[in-house]
């Protein structure tokens, strides 16, 4: 009976209740509220969930992250090793491939000033370094935490590692994902608040087509214009372009369809549990991470309005010829946030149909969220 109370006693002692504290129970909960969200209200799911699982899971049993150094037998947990592919860029990189090999960049060909309004909405990532040293964040972390301002999860996770700021990741890369999925609720206001009815009511003319050529040297040019100015955006940048390349050349239907299908939503899974695993209580349960998502709302929010005011200035130079609701798409969530202009002029004027108009400024914005990056790198010396 003595052998028979021990095992039981032992069995008891390796179950989780007896070794998480008050922090894991409340990550647990946000878990729980993120896989909510998720599903219930479908807010990027296939991002949120597996963010949200990954948190889950490492609240329970820590030591699905833990280092070699750390563990007895020598051997790191798993999802340890899915979180190296981050610090190394790996995965945002992959991911960049699969958007490139997803995305038409024909609106932004056709309408090559959507690229000063995906400029205008990187305003906010500029405005959130300078509050994050006001804050008190070392100019690094602040570079790091500021890419939050465009909405674009892996650039988020690329900066933070290249910058050496892999403390602070979990808490930028799951703000940075949380403000994507929330993008329907946060813009809205915003843009109505800037802009007037009369203005939300603006058609725009249809954009010319676009021929096979042009869709196929696009990716050629801004490789080798953007990566000769920056090269330290080859890493992102490049995969972008390459993952277009796939798509427009029209020759490896095979390369194409694996990277915006298959590949693409392997890394989601790795990428979106790792980064959901490094928000451990100990780790997230800070004052910074508080600071964080307040900087990455606010860097959210004046991204958004820039590129709405910078539309609204493009409205008066062409004497109303421009929806300035396109100017909100800049901040890089593609495809959401052009959605979002869409229902926001829709709702204005039922037959208005925007969405087109506001894919050019939103491929822009990815390509000016990593240019944002790489100015950041090369500021700091890395390489």
């Amino acid at each position: 009976m003595e052998y028979v109370a021990t095992t039981l006693t032992n069995l008891l002692h390796q179950t989780a209740f007896f070794n998480l504290t008050v922090g894991n129970y409340i990550m647990i909960a946000v878990a729980c509220v993120f896989l909510y969200l998720a599903i219930r209200k479908e807010y990027e799911p296939l991002l949120l969930l597996p963010i949200a699982f990954g948190m889950l899971l490492v609240n329970i049993y820590p030591d699905i992250m833990v280092t070699p150094e750390e563990a007895s037998n020598g051997v790191g947990g798993l999802l340890y090793y899915f979180y190296v592919l981050d610090e190394w860029a790996i995965l945002p990189s992959l991911i960049f491939m699969g958007v490139g090999a997803m995305t038409d960049f024909g609106p932004l060909i056709a309408n090559p000033k959507s690229f000063l309004l995906g400029a205008a909405a990187q305003f906010g990532i500029f405005i959130a370094y300078f509050g994050a040293i006001a804050m008190g964040f070392n100019d690094k972390a602040a570079a790091a935490i500021s890419i939050i301002g465009g909405a674009d999860g892996p650039t988020s996770i690329f900066l933070a590692g290249k910058l050496g700021q892999t403390g602070l990741l979990g808490p930028i890369a799951v703000a940075a994902y949380s403000y994507m999925s929330l993008v329907p609720i946060i813009q809205p206001p915003i843009m109505k608040l800037l802009t007037t009815e009369k203005e939300r009511k603006i058609k725009m003319e249809q954009l010319r087509p676009v021929s096979k050529l042009e869709k196929i040297l696009f990716p050629i040019i801004v490789t080798i214009v953007v990566c000769l100015i920056l090269p330290t955006t080859a890493p992102l940048v490049g995969m972008l372009m390459l993952g277009n390349l796939f798509k427009e050349s029209g020759v490896v239907r095979q390369l194409s369809d694996t990277a915006s299908n298959a590949l693409m939503y392997i890394v989601v899974i790795l990428l979106g549990t790792s980064v959901g695993a490094t928000t451990t209580a100990q780790n997230f349960l800070k004052v910074s991470t508080i600071k964080i998502v307040i900087l990455g709302l606010i860097a959210f929010a004046f991204g958004t309005a820039a590129g709405v005011l910078f539309g609204k200035l493009m409205c008066w130079i062409t004497k109303g010829k421009v929806n300035p609701l396109i100017g909100s798409a800049g901040v890089s969530a593609v495809p959401m946030a052009a959605r979002v202009s869409q229902k926001v002029g829709s709702e204005a004027e039922p037959s208005n149909f925007l969405l087109m108009h506001a894919m050019g400024p939103n491929v822009a914005g990815v390509i000016g969220t990593a240019v944002a990056a790489g100015t950041f790198m090369a500021v700091f010396g890395v390489f």
